[in-house]
């Protein structure tokens, strides 16, 4: 098994924000963008998702008013793009690359075993809602093929074994 990780830190242990810590920094975002209709929809949208971890409704809403934009306008990038979630993610969310090298190298296995270990299917949360499962095509890194990422976190050369003790390390932090 191979392990790296994208970008800043590993998601091991990260803290989650209160509801009115998470309402502060969306404004804080939204004040910087205010009025900027269209051409700051996306930078927006991204900062918020990364704040919620998914865009609600009453997100939106305020991200139309911000933009001075309509929430159909809104709606209609969030639900273009992949990337952009309308429902909440897992604290730990765990895409599974279903592309062609993952797949020829077993990552259907790998998703089988972590919705057994997990006991939920892919695009479900956990009942406690520290994790879910998503499928994707591709994550860019073929050569580590089967490849699953938890959160930032990239672990790849997988066997279907390999997957409880991921999974528990996830469970303990």
């Amino acid at each position: 098994m191979l392990s790296y990780h994208v970008g800043g830190e590993s998601t091991v242990g990260k803290q989650k924000m209160t509801p009115e810590e998470m309402s502060a920094k969306l404004d804080e975002v939204l004040s910087k963008y205010k009025g900027q209709g269209q051409k700051a929809l996306m930078a927006t949208l991204q900062q918020a998702q990364e704040i919620y971890g998914y865009l609600p409704l009453p997100v939106q809403r305020k991200v139309a008013d911000a933009l001075e934009v309509s929430v159909a306008e809104v709606y209609g990038v969030i639900s273009f793009y992949s990337f952009f979630s309308l429902k909440p993610k897992g604290e730990n969310a765990i895409s599974v690359c279903l592309g062609t090298a993952c797949y020829v190298k077993g990552s259907q296995a790998l998703l089988d075993k972590i919705e057994d270990v997990l006991g939920i299917k892919n695009g479900d949360v956990t009942k406690d809602g520290k994790f879910s499962i998503s499928a994707c095509r591709c994550v860019g890194a073929c050569g580590l093929a089967p490849v699953i990422m938890v959160g930032d976190d990239v672990y790849g050369r997988l066997t279907p074994d390999e997957i409880p003790g991921i999974i528990a390390k996830y469970k303990e932090a």
